[in-house]
């Protein structure tokens, strides 16, 4: 026990496994993970944990003497590097549909998928424009009033989709009763997971 009376765990432990495809380089709490994707990097230097590559598919994750948040921090960490490494693999694609009453709300994408306009959102003359994160890229899918945002970070990917539904907010209405918007409708990898 610290002064406070908190209680400390002397040393708690997680492991991540790689996958054969994909190769992890590590530098002190950096990590570089390459894939048949492409290459993530993500940096953890502002938590004080320990990232240590036990053989040639294993890491593993120590906190020492951590009080009950950084405890909490190791599987966070763990749920990150796990990410990384689906990413580098298979890719992450949300899909979003477009809800109206009455306004049917037109989505253009342009500039190659980097970025996506919203025209005659509840009849509004306005033209939102929503850029896409670096290494993220929209996409029709077909379907009617659907997109498709796709990438490799799930981080930048799941904040596109984000950007793309708050450029939507029916402002001083009843959002109970003022539903139209862009939202997600399905989280699936670009590459099918083989089971």
């Amino acid at each position: 026990r610290d002064s406070a009376g908190k209680m400390k765990t002397v040393l708690a432990s997680q492991t991540v496994s790689i996958p054969d495809r994909v190769s992890v380089k590590m530098n002190g709490r950096s990590i570089t993970v390459k894939g048949p994707r492409g290459t993530l990097h993500k940096d953890f230097s502002h938590l004080n944990l320990e990232l240590t590559r036990v053989n040639a598919t294993t890491i593993r994750v120590d906190v020492w003497f951590a009080l009950r948040k950084h405890l909490a921090c190791l599987r966070t960490i763990c749920s990150h590097i796990e990410n990384l490494i689906k990413g580098v693999q298979y890719g992450f694609s949300y899909k979003m549909r477009s809800v109206y009453a009455h306004f049917p709300i037109n989505l253009n994408v342009i500039d190659d998928g980097k970025t996506i306009e919203v025209r005659n959102y509840l009849g509004q003359k306005y033209i939102r424009v929503v850029r896409m994160r670096d290494g993220v890229i929209c996409k029709q899918s077909g379907n009617k009033d659907e997109i498709i945002v796709e990438g490799n970070d799930i981080e930048k990917v799941s904040n596109s989709a984000a950007l793309i539904q708050q450029s939507t907010k029916a402002k001083n209405k009843d959002i109970r009763k003022f539903l139209d918007g862009i939202y997600v409708s399905e989280k699936t990898t670009i590459v099918p997971i083989e089971e």
